[in-house]
């Protein structure tokens, strides 16, 4: 008698939805709750729609470990040929025909070798701690510019509104040679494509849209980043600086420039991920320290625990809530038996919150030691403005503890409903200045 592999272990509908569900990752709690209960019973899970054809079936990747191992072997999961992000079939169809990709956006993120780590080296020097140190100065007066204009608004503040959102924001767009006078767009067209669905980040009637005239928003925001950073380009060409819109419009791999497509996916990813989900962090971190007066006390006292603060923070709300990955060959994880070409999630969230590698996952603890998260991931992929993120947050953190003697909440917290970068949008706090 012939044998046969055993049936896959399937997650059951109900559960399943949760785990695609915009709303599960605003509710949070909810969140975390189902997360332990996968990783506990099923580690390595299927997820299929329960409506034909909504999107493709992909195994769900929840325990530290599992995630670490994907992270790091990149030519045997790979980000190409499916999307990086889950996605439904839909939304793939209309990319597809706009783009002829999988995605809207081509950047670093969608690319393996060898084109990946030729595209990374065009930036990742001026990234190293080494070359940020020459950003220390710019940063601490805007960091103070910051504090100053919450204090002024103070006592009761939006610390998203005034603080997190802002500070990462002016930082990334300088970095970019951005104009101030040309933030809030930049601000409003990266809600479009990574806030846009919930309602209240993306301002634009989202809720009440087909899939396709979502995908349509998006893709109009794509286009107006390519726009702009086409012409922004273009002048860097004829009068180059020191900023990275200079080094990317300048840059050649194997001797030619970068396609039109694929320098405008670089503008995209630096312009879009190197603020949301720093400014996510941030405010996760504000808000432990607010429900943790004594733990705020102890940090202002002794500055050493900042970094240990910081790095919580980064665990504590992983901003980036996943990526996809497609396996290159056969092979095994959790006991289920991937096959070549299948779709997994790494879920980051679930993996920062495993109680194997981090004892008391819910807790907020800044010495928390060894604190091996992977909101950055792991591998070729990991994130290349991690040293900014921490630089960016030191920074403000030692400016805040400066002025601000003692800060409680001042009202209910509320996330993004989004499933993949997430965190804090509203934060009222009440403070007072030392």
């Amino acid at each position: 008698m012939a044998s046969t592999a055993p049936a896959p272990a399937t997650l059951p509908p109900d559960l399943a939805r949760q785990v695609i569900s915009p709303q599960a990752y605003g509710e949070w709690t909810g969140l975390l709750d189902l997360f332990d209960h996968i990783r506990d019973t099923t580690p390595v899970a299927r997820i299929e729609p329960d409506t034909p054809g909504l999107f493709e079936p992909f195994w769900l990747i929840t325990r530290y470990d599992d995630v670490m191992r994907i992270s790091k072997d990149n030519a045997g999961f790979l980000n190409n040929p499916r999307p990086v992000v889950f996605s439904f079939n839909q939304a793939i169809e209309f990319s597809r025909a706009a783009t002829g990709s999988n995605m809207l956006v081509d950047s670093l993120v969608v690319f393996d070798a060898p084109i990946h780590p030729k595209y990374r080296k065009l930036t990742q020097e001026w990234f190293m701690p080494r070359n940020l140190a020459q950003l220390e100065g710019e940063l601490r007066a805007l960091a103070a510019r910051t504090v100053e204009n919450m204090i002024a608004a103070g006592p009761e503040i939006d610390f998203v509104k005034l603080v997190s959102g802002p500070y990462p924001l002016r930082v990334v767009m300088q970095i970019l040679g951005v104009p101030e006078a040309d933030e809030l767009r930049m601000q409003m067209l990266t809600q479009q494509l990574f806030g846009g669905q919930d309602k209240d980040l993306s301002g634009t009637g989202m809720e009440n849209m087909t899939p396709e005239q979502v995908v349509q928003l998006v893709a109009g925001a794509v286009k107006s980043f390519e726009d702009y950073f086409s012409a922004l380009a273009e002048e860097r060409r004829q009068n180059p600086t020191d900023d990275v819109a200079s080094v990317i419009a300048n840059a050649l791999v194997d001797g030619k420039p970068l396609p039109p497509r694929d320098m405008a996916g670089y503008y995209i990813i630096v312009a879009t991920a190197g603020h949301d989900t720093t400014s996510a962090s941030t405010a996760g971190a504000m808000q432990a320290l607010a429900n943790d007066p004594e733990q705020y006390a102890r940090v202002r006292a002794d500055r050493s625990l900042l970094p240990g603060i910081v790095e919580e923070a980064i665990r504590w709300t992983s901003p980036v809530q996943h990526f996809m990955r497609t396996a290159a060959e056969d092979c095994e994880i959790g006991g289920q038996q991937i096959k070549a070409g299948d779709w997994l999630m790494i879920n980051y969230v679930a993996a920062n919150h495993d109680p194997a590698q981090f004892p008391d996952p819910r807790r907020f603890d800044a010495a928390r030691s060894p604190n091996r998260h992977l909101a950055f991931g792991a591998g070729a992929h990991q994130c290349l403005g991690l040293h900014l993120a921490r630089l960016e947050m030191r920074i403000l953190f030692e400016a805040l503890l400066d002025r601000v003697a003692a800060v409680e909440p001042a009202g209910e917290a509320s996330r993004a409903t989004s499933t993949f970068v997430g965190g804090l949008k509203t934060l009222p706090l009440r403070i007072t200045p030392a």
